[in-house]
């Protein structure tokens, strides 16, 4: 396959002063699209604000030769996303791809959540997402090979503890994403996004070892030493590219790794009105839990 590249393409990407959004950044300049690195420079748990880190990219990528600009905004309010996209269409007057990056961390158990802690999560994860893309649609429509690609987490699947409000509003990304790629299939919007794993601030050892309420220690040897951040950029990249067909998708990208998150419908059972009681449920529940012949449910099932 010959190189993919992004020449003459406007790109927004979230979040895109530190971490894995920096990757991206530079991966898609490195491939000749027109970046907008868009970052508020928060600290983790969306406190404070620096235009340091989206500047400091620019600079990186001018430095070798690419082309990008930066914008001190945030993804957390509408005005902020709107000036994001208004970036991309001053600087380069058009908009093709949208990559929202942006989050924070701010893991508590549950019984020490307060409202707050949830519509911090939610503003920047969710409904940053929600707004970045709100701000861009018109524009997405008018391109010839319009894409987004979001960040979800595998904290969905309730694998991290410590984190109901991150996995809740990162779920609430899974299921946009899934829902706004179906809405934009009439449109030729695809709509895809990646569930990372690497080395950042959010999975710094510190920060694991109070997630996971082990010894720091545990979190640093060779297996989160080869957790890169720029090993997720080429999962994203790939998506973003007129190339890809998909749509409505969903991989984990990290580790030298790429898999596919898939929503499952089990064979299930069926019942008369006669038969169906809780008692025959739980009669039956080893038939109801197989998933041996599960069927995946892709955005188009009803179709």
């Amino acid at each position: 396959m010959s190189e993919l590249r992004f020449d003459g393409r406007s790109v927004i990407v979230t979040g895109g002063g530190r971490g894995f959004g920096r990757e991206h950044s530079l991966l898609l300049a490195s491939r000749g699209a027109k970046v907008v690195v868009a970052d508020y420079g928060v600290e983790l748990d969306g406190s404070g604000s620096s235009p340091e880190p989206a500047e400091r990219v620019v600079q990186e990528i001018e430095a070798a030769g690419g082309e990008a600009v930066a914008c001190f905004a945030s993804v957390a309010d509408e005005s902020g996303a709107a000036q994001i996209v208004q970036t991309a269409l001053d600087a380069f007057g058009h908009l093709d791809v949208v990559v929202n990056n942006a989050g924070i961390c701010d893991h508590y158990w549950f019984d020490d959540l307060t409202a707050e802690n949830f519509r911090r999560l939610t503003d920047h994860h969710f409904l940053g997402t929600v707004y970045v893309c709100q701000a861009a649609w018109p524009h997405l429509k008018r391109a010839e090979h319009p894409c987004i690609v979001n960040t979800a987490s595998e904290a969905i699947l309730g694998n991290v503890p410590k984190a109901v409000a991150y996995s809740a509003a990162k779920g609430a990304v899974f299921a946009f994403t899934r829902a706004l790629a179906l809405d934009g299939r009439r449109l030729g919007i695809r709509v895809n996004a990646i569930a990372p794993r690497g080395n950042t601030r959010m999975s710094a050892p510190s920060v694991l070892a109070y997630t996971f309420d082990q010894p720091e220690d545990n979190f640093m040897n060779e297996y989160f030493d080869n957790m890169r951040p720029e090993y997720v950029s080429p999962a994203v990249a790939f998506l973003a590219h007129e190339s890809c067909e998909l749509t409505g998708e969903v991989f984990v990208s990290g580790d030298l790794k790429m898999m596919r998150i898939a929503v499952v419908e089990s064979t299930g059972l069926t019942f008369t009105p006669d038969t169906l009681s809780p008692e025959t449920i739980g009669a039956n529940l080893d038939a109801l839990m197989d998933t041996s012949e599960a069927k995946v449910m892709g955005i188009d099932m009803f179709n």
